[in-house]
């Protein structure tokens, strides 16, 4: 398991702040926005006499607000699509855990979230990168560049929307496209743990196209981290054909049991 590159640079930059050096982080994903206060109240005034076991793949009313959220954008999900997890970066290891088996290989568009290469790891699968750079804007590469890496080993296909960490996004109609051409035998998860701080029009989720598109094998990752500054609660969840999210809830029983915070996040 190699060392997360993020987690090294905590202590050196402690060091920096304790010689009274002015430290900028750029290094983690913590937001600078105050964490709601009706989440707040909700950890404050917990209706509860025992905390007792939750199921595997999240409190049904939690998921079932969810269901509601999605409506308001006329995309039509049910509460059994959604698993809910320990933060957006369990949703991305149990989507590794359900989709690859040890030699598989998965692509990722680099720069990328350093943790992919550890859930890949985890998995015994193999990360294959394709770089994006700056001069093209660190724009999603061509489909030809990914049919280049792909192999029969190939089972995945990782793009995170809005992109952690150059904040570019791929436009919907581009993607839509891309998951077009894609084989059907190859899943492509959706990390889109950034999607609400997007304000371009195109920057949209990729659920819609996901629910019309059933014969897709596809997982969307999202995450209450960011945009709600819930980082420290984790709490994330998976959205996915029934078949999908079943396999995943196999993971959760057996890896966390179920998700604490979850009455914040709903």
């Amino acid at each position: 398991m190699p060392a997360s590159p993020i987690r090294k640079l905590v202590p050196l930059a402690n060091q920096a702040k304790a010689k009274g050096i002015k430290v900028y982080h750029l290094n983690i994903g913590q937001p600078d926005v105050p964490t709601p206060e009706v989440a707040m109240e909700a950890m404050r005034h917990i209706d509860r006499t025992v905390l007792e076991y939750s199921p595997s793949e999240g409190i049904r009313s939690f998921r079932e607000k969810l269901v509601k959220y999605y409506a308001k954008f006329n995309i039509l999900v049910d509460a059994d699509d959604i698993i809910i997890t320990t933060g957006g970066s369990e949703a991305v290891f149990f989507s590794f855990m359900a989709c690859l088996d040890p030699g598989d290989e998965i692509i990722v568009p680099e720069p990328a979230y350093a943790n992919y290469m550890a859930f890949a790891i985890s998995c015994g699968a193999v990360i294959k990168t394709i770089p994006s750079t700056i001069d093209e804007g660190f724009a999603l590469p061509s489909v030809e560049r990914f049919e280049e890496l792909i192999t029969p080993r190939t089972k995945a296909i990782l793009i995170c929307n809005p992109n952690n960490p150059t904040g570019t996004y791929v436009p919907i109609g581009e993607l839509e496209a891309f998951a077009d051409t894609l084989p059907e035998d190859v899943l492509l998860v959706m990390d889109e743990a950034y999607m609400e701080f997007a304000t371009e029009p195109d920057c949209c989720s990729m659920v819609d196209y996901m629910k019309a598109h059933p014969e897709k094998p596809i997982l969307v990752l999202r995450t209450f981290s960011k945009y709600y500054a819930m980082a420290g609660l984790r709490v994330g969840y998976a959205l996915g054909s029934e078949e999908l999210i079943g396999i995943m809830r196999k993971c959760s029983a057996s890896w966390n049991l179920n998700v604490c915070a979850q009455k914040a996040a709903e």
